[in-house]
């Protein structure tokens, strides 16, 4: 006996479950990782309401100075961003900004800098189901110059170009990295390629802006840094920015 659908389950079908109508959410979403990184975004809007709770995921949606804004804590690596992605693209949001955090590949990129990912090299096992290895992963230019233009506005020291998104912290050896340094990536995380990817075939601009925790070049390890934690606090600030600056305020 043969499958009875062509896919078991559908973005499609888990947004009807969790019962998210496009009128309930925002023309923007903001997406961090964690949920402590969600709920400082929480803070800074009024009234939120919850969407839906699914396992570990949340979704609220409030508003900013007057604008109607999601957030969701959308997954630390590429199966679980692949989840709450499309439950985004087919809830209808038509802007949606990763906040989120890097390793530098540059020993000139400091821990407590900020990078903007202009595109992606794929290293996640989650793409390689949606499209083709000559598809090049991009994030939206517009989306991508705001972030970068708030961030320097606010004196901040920021970086953008390509990232390297990968499924295996553990095995980021020499040799690889070394390899992805000369297809020119100068960071890496674990998320962006499944969120830009999956917008891309939904046609959903999107742009990602990351925190650097640690330098793989260096060694140097900064999760437990001030830098780090300045960085992240404002990742939500610049994110909220671009929204009014998006919503032409």
């Amino acid at each position: 006996m043969q499958m009875q659908k062509d896919v078991h389950l559908t973005g499609k079908d888990l947004t009807q479950m969790v019962q998210l109508r496009p009128q309930d959410v925002g023309k923007y979403a903001i997406v961090p990782g964690p949920r402590d990184r969600l709920d400082v975004l929480m803070k800074k809007l009024d009234n939120p309401v919850k969407n839906f709770s699914f396992m570990e995921y949340t979704m609220y949606t409030g508003n900013y100075e007057g604008i109607k804004v999601t957030g969701i804590n959308g997954g630390r690596f590429s199966t679980d961003t692949s989840i709450t992605t499309e439950v985004m693209c087919n809830a209808g949001i038509p802007n949606i900004i990763r906040v989120g955090t890097c390793g530098s590949l540059d020993e000139n990129i400091k821990i407590g800098d900020l990078f903007i990912v202009d595109e992606v090299i794929r290293g996640d096992g989650v793409t390689p189901y949606y499209v083709d290895k000559d598809f090049k992963t991009v994030s939206d230019k517009g989306i991508s110059d705001l972030l970068f233009n708030i961030a320097k506005d606010m004196g901040l020291n920021v970086h953008r170009g390509k990232a390297w998104t990968t499924d295996a912290l553990l095995r980021e050896t020499r040799e690889i990295v070394e390899a992805k340094r000369k297809e020119g990536a100068r960071a890496v995380d674990m998320v962006s390629s499944t969120l830009l990817t999956i917008c891309q075939t939904y046609k959903i601009k999107a742009g990602s802006i990351l925190a650097v925790s640690d330098n793989v070049i260096t060694g140097e390890m900064g999760f437990m840094n001030p830098l780090y934690y300045m960085a992240e606090s404002n990742l939500i600030k610049i994110a909220l920015e671009a929204v009014k600056k998006m919503e032409g305020k």
